[in-house]
């Protein structure tokens, strides 16, 4: 058994934030499901969002966060992350992300706009701001004596009190599945940081990388966690259409710097939709696409930037223009073929400003949580501030907290199980329930689409819960595991929303109530 102080399962920014910020007064260990950069962050293109400019003001950046959340925002939250916004970019600044210099600008750094922003405020690394952050923080904690870094390991169960027939329900650790190995490992901890990402790869087209599979969102909610707003999946506007290349995401910031949505023929679409045209929060971009796209049957539609001078594109999107190019597309000649595709989980495991839980030693930061600052749709580059705001302040409530004196932990049982005769059973499950998520539970939705989505889920479920009660685990099956139960509080989720809402549209209930209400679910309940 290998003991710790704390157990961060995650390595993006929100559990690179904790475990910097924990490191100096406990030991940590830190568990990825891949290497140390694999993950959603350092997949973000456009930037972080923070009050740096003196035009600006904490009251204007809340206002946008609480417009774009559709009345659904948690005033209280909002106003903590925003007020201590700058103060988590100064850190990022001292720890040395390189971030884009603007000399003729107050603040020496180049600010965009996005979607949803009333100013400009979002400072960024060029298009690849997650790679610069998560890059210079990961050098930083491989060469920490205190943090114990387990690559390769993917996180099966959390051990609470109540599993092992104590009294309360307290958090002491993780069963771990170390993939080279392929060996269990009981990883035991005073404190245990959910910081997993969220569950993208729910869904069949995604912008999200393999290992967002909805793994601490499960473990939460199996634990004994409540789970708030998980109907409100975000959909980014413009990911790439191309038959080859992967889910690749076209930031925000392209259509912040100008870029115009068009149909094939050329012809602009989105200030018939909303009178922000292409700068209007993402849930009402992404709609207007889906329906364009319906309306004619298009694969895709436009992005073009191609009008601006060629210096500017690539100066500032070089990863973009790199990329598209080398699959024959030279944006400063012709538009970008997009289409929407899944990116963020705005709900979560239910917690408090210090990141609490339900669960006692239990904590949960980053888009596995639902602090209630996205609300029913996440402003544009907000995810990232937050995991570094509530990272700092779990770690802060962390070290102010007595040493946990940990229990007698038995080691992960597989005495009673068998090395799995069909594998094809997960690939088979994966790819329908992602499929039926796709078709069912997309940007439109109607009560028959998620009774339908829900039937295929339990049946997955216990097809699924029969092959983990008799095989040794594996990546694959853990990860299915957990995104069958994800699914399943997604559809239930949205099943309980009788109006449309921000990201939730349903046909059945297209008018938005007067009162904005969170869709709270209890295990057991």
């Amino acid at each position: 058994m290998l003991k710790f102080d704390v157990l961060i399962i995650g390595s993006g920014l929100a559990g690179m934030t904790l475990a910097l910020h924990l490191a100096e007064h406990r030991k940590v260990a830190l568990v990825t499901k891949r290497d140390l950069l694999e993950g959603s962050s350092t997949y973000a293109q456009g930037g972080i969002a923070a009050v740096l400019d003196t035009g600006d003001s904490v009251e204007a950046h809340i206002q946008d966060t609480l417009v774009a959340g559709a009345g659904l925002c948690n005033e209280e939250t909002t106003r903590f992350i925003v007020e201590h916004s700058k103060e988590a970019i100064d850190w990022l600044i001292e720890l040395g992300v390189p971030f884009t210099k603007d000399e003729t600008h107050k603040t020496g750094y180049h600010l965009t706009r996005e979607g949803g922003h009333s100013h400009r405020r979002i400072i960024h690394a060029a298009d690849a701001t997650g790679a610069a952050v998560t890059s210079t923080l990961g050098q930083k904690i491989k060469a920490h004596p205190n943090i114990t870094l387990l690559e390769d390991h993917i996180a099966i169960d959390l051990i609470t009190s109540k599993k092992l027939g104590q009294p309360g329900n307290r958090c002491f650790g993780a069963y771990v599945l170390d993939k080279q190995a392929d060996e269990v490992r009981t990883v035991a901890a005073g404190h245990t940081i959910l910081a997993s990402g969220g569950a993208g790869k729910v869904y069949l087209y995604t912008t999200n990388p393999d290992t967002a599979t909805g793994d601490g969102i499960a473990m939460g909610w199996r634990a004994g966690c409540r789970v708030s707003n998980m109907e409100f999946i975000q959909f980014h506007p413009t990911c790439l259409y191309h038959p080859h290349t992967k889910s690749f995401l076209i930031t925000e910031a392209v259509r912040g710097e100008g870029g115009i949505l068009r149909l094939p023929d050329g012809t602009r679409f989105m200030p018939a939709h909303d009178a922000r045209a292409e700068l209007a929060p993402r849930d009402v971009v992404a709609r207007a696409i889906d329906f364009e796209m319906k309306r004619h049957g298009l694969d895709c539609v436009y992005l073009d930037i191609s009008y601006k001078p060629a210096s500017f594109i690539q100066e500032h999107f070089p990863n973009i223009y790199a990329h598209c190019l080398e699959l024959g597309i030279d944006i400063t000649k012709e538009p970008i073929p997009v289409v929407p595709a899944v990116h963020f989980t705005c709900g979560g495991l239910v917690t408090d400003l210090s990141g609490h839980t339900d669960v006692d030693g239990l904590y949960a930061v980053g888009e596995v949580a639902c602090t209630g600052l996205h609300g029913a749709n996440r402003l544009a580059s907000n995810s990232l501030l937050e995991c570094m705001v509530i990272g700092r302040a779990a770690a802060n409530e962390i070290l102010h907290t007595q040493p946990v004196e940990l229990p007698a932990i038995p080691s992960w049982d597989d005495s009673r199980v068998t090395d799995p005769d069909e594998e094809v059973v997960i690939s088979h499950n994966w790819d329908e329930l992602r499929r039926a998520m796709w078709d069912y539970v997309g940007i439109v939705r109607t009560n028959k689409r998620l009774e339908r989505a829900l039937n295929r889920i339990k049946l997955l479920s216990e097809e699924i819960n029969e092959y983990y009660s008799n095989f040794h685990v594996s990546n694959d099956l853990i990860e299915l595991r957990n995104l069958v139960q994800t699914a399943e509080l997604i559809v239930r989720s949205a099943l309980l929303r009788k109006e449309s809402r921000g990201l939730h549209y349903s046909r059945d209930y297209p008018d938005m109530l007067a009162e904005a209400r969170d869709t709270t679910l209890s295990p057991g309940a």
